[in-house]
């Protein structure tokens, strides 16, 4: 695809919730969670049946969408080594960010980085964003009223805050109004969410006459159960106050990505901007939640296997939309299997940029401009996460808990709770993912390969000379 003009380049915004679930949207099958502005995204566009995470957990899957690569060749592939230091992009790392500045792209960061701490390369300003508000690490952003968020590089400090504790479960006044554990005035302070959700909406003031890349990394609803307002489920007749909370927290979310699509609309961007909405990782909350428990509740989880942590297809597995009113078709549905590492080449694609940086993503423009018949497809996609490697191969779902046990192999499609593993039927499927996962892994030294035990990674770094750092705690 070839666009040259910046009026035909679409301003593209890439909206990511923190471990919500499959099943919490409307438009995917919720009855009890309202997200009337989510399910305007998927009514006015497409649907994603076969979207697929960067990873199973947080930091990881943001390194895999930034880069445009997956978990063989990213440079952040977990949350943290063993031990606890904490990984960065690195300074020859190429972003989307720096892919679409390049081509005229204004770019905003909003919610949670999890790519770089404060005395480390790879923060937001120096990855392609132009201002960035919210979180650097990914361990704060636990905390919905922490004592600062960053502005760039700077710290906003909130004094208010101070003494408070984030628990899993807050309290509330009977008018549905949360009690801020610890805080000395709770009406002086302000929830996280709303201070960079409020800058995201400046930023679009601000940009929106030109080309502009808006990531809108929101931390809803990731614990702690934290929001504002229990709103219209105050006086729900639901079984605890935890299921209230989580709904709360998503309809709060819903209601700022509301507030986007009205200014989109009063600022005449609203045709020409391309939003996807998604997840970061699959099923997050197995056992949450008490008579009955969320998964029974909201039913939420998805029909897959696995969860939050793990690569089962339950822990890539995520709730996408795409609108884009000017090229989508509304109400339209994909069954196209994709991944996070392919928002890199389309990202390019559509800004009308030859893409130069290395990328393990294929460009689904073609799917999102109903072009079905032009959409290449992948050969395979691949992850990997601690010991565990798993691979997609065409309808075939592969499974390897440890390199010392074998692959398993499932119908991706027919058997999402892969209940008959198939590898003695299909050693043909068994030799080509093993050879994939054989050449898909790079070595990073910053984390152990799948089978190498904490012990014998250690020892390479110090062969190495590499001695990791304690991070400050940013």
């Amino acid at each position: 695809m070839s666009q040259s003009r910046e009026s035909d380049r679409p301003n593209i915004v890439w909206i990511m919730a923190d471990d919500l679930s499959w099943g919490d949207l409307g438009c995917f099958g919720q009855r009890n969670i309202l997200t009337p502005n989510i399910d305007r995204i998927a009514a006015g566009g497409m649907r994603f049946t076969q979207c697929h995470s960067g990873s199973t957990v947080c930091a990881p899957s943001r390194s895999s969408l930034m880069q445009g690569l997956h978990q063989g060749h990213a440079t952040v592939r977990g949350n943290s080594a063993p031990g606890g230091y904490r990984h960065c992009l690195q300074p020859e790392d190429v972003t989307v960010a720096e892919v679409l500045g390049e081509a005229g792209y204004t770019c905003g960061l909003f919610g949670k980085w999890g790519l770089a701490l404060l005395d480390q390369t790879g923060l937001p300003n120096d990855k392609g964003f132009e201002d960035f508000c919210g979180y650097l690490n990914q361990r704060r952003a636990h905390n919905y009223y922490p004592e600062y968020l960053w502005r760039n590089k700077e710290r906003i400090e909130f004094p208010q805050h101070r003494g408070h504790e984030h628990r899993t479960l807050s309290d509330y006044d009977e008018t549905g109004q949360i009690s801020i554990n610890g805080v000395e005035d709770p009406a002086s302070a302000v929830h996280s969410f709303d201070v960079y959700a409020e800058a995201s909406e400046e930023f679009v003031r601000q940009n929106h006459e030109h080309p502009f890349f808006l990531y809108l990394a929101y931390t809803i609803p990731h614990m702690a159960l934290e929001v504002p307002s229990l709103g219209a489920y105050t006086d729900a007749d639901w079984p605890s106050l935890a299921h209230k909370i989580y709904a709360a927290m998503i309809t709060h979310m819903d209601t700022a990505i509301g507030r986007v699509l009205d200014m989109l609309e009063e600022l005449g961007c609203d045709e020409n901007t391309l939003i996807f909405f998604t997840s970061d990782n699959g099923y997050s909350f197995a056992g949450m939640g008490e008579g009955p428990t969320f998964e029974e509740f909201f039913d939420h989880r998805g029909p897959w296997k696995g969860e939050k942590g793990n690569l089962h297809q339950g822990g890539l597995r995520v709730p996408t939309a795409a609108r884009w009113p000017a090229q989508i078709q509304p109400g339209t549905t994909s069954d196209h299997p994709w991944a996070f590492w392919d928002l890199m080449p389309t990202a390019a694609d559509l800004a009308g940029t030859e893409l130069s940086a290395r990328t393990d993503g294929v460009s689904i423009a073609p799917t999102l401009l109903g072009e079905p018949h032009r959409q290449a497809r992948h050969e395979h996609l691949y992850w990997e996460y601690g010991n565990q490697q798993s691979v997609r191969l065409g309808d075939w779902y592969a499974f390897r808990p440890h390199p010392e046990q074998p692959v398993e192999i499932y119908d991706a499609l027919g058997d999402p709770q892969e209940q008959r593993d198939l590898a003695t039927e299909k050693p043909e499927v068994v030799a080509r993912v093993e050879e994939i996962m054989r050449e898909q892994h790079e070595p990073n030294m910053y984390f152990p390969a799948p089978g190498q035990t904490r012990q014998e990674w250690e020892e390479a770094l110090a062969q190495a000379g590499i001695e990791l750092p304690v991070n400050i705690d940013t």
